[in-house]
């Protein structure tokens, strides 16, 4: 009798163990990626889509050297991010945007091409964070988060890519330019193409 209640335990303990491991696997599966790092990101991924997490926007170019970049899907979100800085401290936003264009060096072409489509008009940058529309004048949510995705034809072309930011004033997503770094596996931007015009704001509407 002895010896049959004490392997009636011990069946009983190894299947509750069992069921504990498969649950703890399950779970694992399911988690998303993540990064860390002086900007605190997180990636969760979907299918042809990256929602990238930043606890707080970078500054300088120092909170974005410890950030992989092997990840296009994050350069294009950090794109964003250093454009917050546009404003407030331009040049900081332009030593920034260096950085994550790579080898390539930023011409005046392209610093004169942002402020025309920026000035007057810098809620564009803030509508690319969930949260932010034209209702709400374009105010981000906290964490800031930016949805990056991508269609059968992002990577055709080898070495570059084609990606698609969200706006919560377009109806459809604004492509942004890619380039990889072969050597190192980064990811670069080529050329941003995402700031045309959006739906105004609800502050500068003259029809509400």
């Amino acid at each position: 009798m002895k010896k049959f209640v004490f392997f009636a335990l011990a069946t009983l303990l190894a299947c509750s163990c069992g069921i504990l491991a498969s649950t703890g696997s399950s779970s694992s599966s399911n988690a998303s990626s993540s990064s860390s790092g002086a900007l605190g990101i997180r990636v969760a991924k979907g299918v042809n889509t990256e929602s990238v997490t930043l606890t707080k926007l970078p500054t300088s170019v120092s909170d974005l050297s410890g950030v992989d970049i092997t990840d296009p899907y994050v350069t294009s979100a950090l794109v964003v991010a250093a454009l917050m800085q546009y404003e407030s401290n331009n040049a900081a936003c332009m030593e920034m945007l260096e950085y994550l264009n790579g080898p390539n060096t930023l011409s005046g072409y392209e610093k004169q091409f942002l402020g025309e489509r920026l000035r007057g008009k810098f809620y564009k940058v803030r509508s690319f964070f969930s949260g932010a529309t034209p209702a709400n004048n374009y105010t981000p949510s906290k964490p800031y988060i930016v949805k990056v995705t991508s269609n059968p034809y992002s990577f055709q072309s080898g070495g570059y890519a084609t990606l698609y930011l969200t706006s919560g004033g377009s109806d459809n997503p604004r492509p942004i330019k890619l380039r990889k770094k072969e050597s190192t596996g980064e990811w670069f931007y080529n050329e941003i193409t995402f700031l045309a015009d959006i739906r105004t704001p609800a502050a500068d509407d003259p029809w509400r």
